[in-house]
């Protein structure tokens, strides 16, 4: 039987433990030498005991190969990682918290690697800290690109509002005495030499130009005082935001902060200094700080759309996406044009799951500066969630034509293409992916189900190792392994990878697939275990159910067939092959006139189906119709003269 077949019709583990058991008892049962059989078998059961955190009763089984056999290398080793395990298993925390049985199973993966020997608890968190920033690894990317790709535009958003102070001041200005005025420049110049000095990193410079200008601003203009101070506070900023890995970051920061205060002390109407604390707040990952000091600028200056947009984004980080929504909303009100605002109300009505007003923000972006590739990418993504692959699959390629090395697209588009049944390009796309970033698990697992689908199945097994090698603990790779080895035809890796799939209690795939290789290789009681397993997770699955009633058709526990067959129907009631079964199941307890409806509902649904006239007329037969097993048996032999069974049907026919 193919592997889309039993996608479709036939695509299954019992309790963790008990898989274990069975998989023992099934490999033994298969043949091989007796000790050495035996010998298998039990490392078998110890690696299942060790996945399953029972560690003790790995190390006795392991113990006791090691007393027949004192040189045996395999079992050695793994009693030694049994015993690392166990260890594991006691360890703490600095805080007193125990380790996660991912931590354990990362750990040990590591060990096996040879790279976590002493076990230290510094050496676990080293290598857990080292994981967790593995994972990060792709958002902070993403990350990182959408802060870039709206740099541009914040930076003319800035240098609109610092235009637009310097016409206020000129006005200003206007009405002070020449005096003042020239006080007033000369203020202003010294001040913008010390950006300049600034931009050069002259940070000595430029804190001695600000003190001059602090020194020769005008008394009595509190106004100008504070509007002086603020920008010296924003300049200081730009400083901090050029060293902000080191002593001089840190430095400009708090002089930025002491400006900050002063002009607000000046004169409390002024929105830019609280703008400067929030961006100070952002940069450090203070959102609560951030939001507050965003929230000021924005209350005090409200037709600033870029006040609003940070405070938006302040309120998106922490988590209050309905409030980060006002606040994108008002800015893009406020400026239309200002795509990154529309990017980040996109973004923030995704995490509402508005997706069509996530669609509508994200084309307002892209509308607006056609080459924003993170806006085409978030497109591609909810296009790829709404199942709209060929959609999904334009928006990615505008994503990589904006930027090539987005890797992050560039897999999503594969896996679009593949979805679209663009195998051969899904292939191209996940070959230049893993060219970049070649351990990405996720990369690897979706190379392996393309390969699957291109029937090139040792490449699949290659690829599927890798990505459950890199990531054990994640279920869904270990069952791609198995889909992988079982096409290719190696029973016990697939066996191994489904088993590992199904420690996930709630996992019902690998169980039905376990379930169907016992089935297909007689081991009944073992089939309907794992599968009665599956059932009590999902009970309404077509694939359990149908399953269920392959193993009580062979079984020959017909009720129980029928109830399943049922079952499956009530999910997929046009579904021909399980129609077929449920009215054999009906024919073989005897049951000719449910059988006998159960055909015609088949001929309705596919009037050229000639098993189904022609094991109707056998049914009508069986019930002593004659004249109608007659009708049905004539018109098959009319209508199909090739009938395979057209014997049987003639032999039928001459005994009525």
């Amino acid at each position: 039987m193919s592997m889309e077949t039993r996608k479709k019709i036939l695509v299954g583990a019992g309790a963790a433990l008990a898989l274990a058991v069975i998989i023992a008892v099934f490999l033994l049962m298969r043949g091989g030498d007796g000790a050495e059989a035996k010998r298998d078998n039990i490392l078998r059961l110890a690696r299942e005991y060790i996945d399953h955190g029972e560690y003790q009763r790995a190390m006795d089984l392991l113990d006791g190969l090691l007393i027949d056999n004192h040189e045996d290398e395999q079992a050695r080793s793994l009693r030694d990682e049994a015993v690392k395990a166990k260890q594991l298993a006691e360890m703490r925390r600095p805080d007193g918290s125990a380790l996660s049985a991912e931590d354990i199973a990362r750990l040990l993966a590591e060990f096996r690697d040879g790279k976590a020997g002493n076990l230290s608890v510094s050496d676990v968190e080293r290598i857990l800290a080292m994981r967790d920033r593995e994972s990060r690894a792709s958002s902070e990317t993403e990350r990182r690109e959408e802060t870039e790709a709206s740099a541009d535009s914040e930076a003319k958003a800035a240098a609109a509002a610092a235009e637009s102070r310097r016409k206020a001041e000129a006005e200003e200005m206007a009405r002070a005495s020449a005096a003042v005025q020239a006080q007033m420049k000369e203020v202003n110049a010294l001040i913008e030499k010390g950006r300049a000095a600034i931009k050069q990193n002259d940070l000595k410079s430029a804190e001695g130009l600000f003190q001059e200008a602090v020194t020769k601003l005008p008394r009595g203009e509190n106004r100008f005082e504070a509007q002086k101070h603020a920008e010296i506070s924003d300049a200081w900023y730009e400083g901090f935001a050029q060293n902000r890995k080191n002593a001089d970051g840190e430095s400009s920061a708090r002089r930025a902060v002491d400006s900050a205060h002063e002009a607000m002390r000046k004169d409390t109407g002024l929105a830019l200094p609280h703008y400067t604390l929030g961006r100070i707040n952002r940069d450090r990952g203070n959102w609560t700080g951030a939001e507050e000091a965003f929230r000021e600028a924005s209350r005090l200056d409200p037709n600033n759309y870029l006040y609003s947009f940070e405070l938006g984004r302040s309120l998106f980080r922490s988590g209050k996406y309905n409030d980060a929504r006002i606040a994108f909303e008002s800015s893009v009100k406020l400026n239309p044009a200002f795509e990154p605002a529309w990017y980040n109300l996109g973004g923030t009505y995704s995490a509402l799951k508005k997706p069509d007003d996530a669609l509508a923000a994200y084309g307002k972006a892209v509308a607006i500066k056609s080459d924003y590739s993170v806006a085409h990418r978030e497109t591609g993504r909810i296009l790829s969630a709404k199942q709209d692959y060929r959609g999904a699959i334009d928006s990615f390629n505008k994503a990589l034509a904006g930027n090539p090395q987005d890797i992050a697209s560039l897999r999503e588009l594969g896996y679009a293409q593949n979805q679209a049944g663009q195998s051969q390009a899904a292939e191209l796309s996940f070959t230049r992916a893993l060219a970049a970033e070649p351990g990405d698990p996720q990369t690897n697992d979706n190379m392996a189900i393309v390969k699957i689908a291109l029937s090139k199945y040792g490449e699949a097994v290659s690829y599927a190792k890798k990505a459950s090698a890199a990531a054990p603990s994640v279920e869904r790779y270990s069952y791609t392994l198995g889909l992988a080895c079982e096409k290719a035809g190696d029973l016990d890796g697939a066996i191994a990878a489904y088993t590992q799939a199904a420690r996930n209690p709630s996992y019902v795939r690998p169980r039905i697939n376990l379930g169907i290789l016992y089935l297909e290789n007689g081991f009944h009681q073992e089939a309907l275990a794992l599968l009665t397993e599956a059932y009590r997770v999902e009970p309404n699955s077509f694939e359990v159910n149908n399953n269920l009633g392959n193993v009580y058709t062979r079984m020959e526990n017909w009720d129980m067939a029928v109830e399943r067959y049922r079952a499956a129907l009530a999910v997929q009631g046009a579904n021909i092959t399980v129609r077929m079964n449920l009215a054999r199941a009906y024919a073989s307890s005897g049951k000719l006139p449910a059988a006998k409806e159960a055909y015609l509902e088949i001929l309705k649904l596919a009037p050229g189906n000639y098993d189904a006239l022609f094991e109707l007329g056998k049914a009508c037969a069986g019930m002593g119709d004659t004249a109608a097993a007659k009708q049905y048996l004539a018109n098959l032999l009319e209508k199909n003269p090739g009938y395979s069974n057209r014997a049987e049907a003639e032999k039928i026919l001459t005994g009525l």
